[in-house]
């Protein structure tokens, strides 16, 4: 990719403890952070009024605090509640947008506290089969193993 970069260009970018590729579009540079797609990293350059056009590592300091904000507190941008990844949060009753680190924390918890309270998924989560209801017969048998045993 051949590309005409400025003395203030920055290759790789640091933006919530990810590396982000400042070569690619700042939509697309965005979905390498955890928790934020697509059309989340469109409405949040929306918000903070980035050109959609420029490279992510074009960006100006105060353009990438600005987008930070509004991934950290969506709900002050107005950015309504049914576009955020965390809704009404079992414990908090919040809603949120939750990125990178606390996606996985939160996972875990959730993980662990559908294990606890011994529902179905949390036991097919115990016992390492499948969770959402997939056949398992013929399937998923990497790891196990296959065929007639002797007998």
């Amino acid at each position: 990719m051949s590309l005409i970069a400025g003395p203030d260009f920055q290759h790789i970018l640091r933006i919530l403890n990810t590396n982000v590729d400042g070569r690619q579009k700042v939509q697309v540079a965005l979905t390498a952070i955890r928790g934020i797609g697509r059309r989340f990293a469109n409405l949040i350059l929306k918000k903070a009024e980035v050109d959609l056009h420029k490279r992510a590592g074009e960006l100006k300091p105060d353009e990438i605090e600005k987008i930070v904000a509004i991934i950290q507190n969506p709900l002050s941008f107005k950015i309504p509640q049914w576009f955020l990844n965390r809704q009404k949060d079992i414990r908090t009753g919040k809603h949120s947008q939750v990125t990178a680190n606390i996606l996985d924390t939160k996972l875990r918890d959730d993980v662990e506290r559908l294990k606890k309270m011994r529902a179905h998924r949390g036991l097919r989560h115990w016992w390492g089969v499948r969770v959402r209801g997939q056949h398992t017969k013929t399937t998923g048998r990497r790891g196990r193993t296959v065929g007639i045993g002797k007998g």
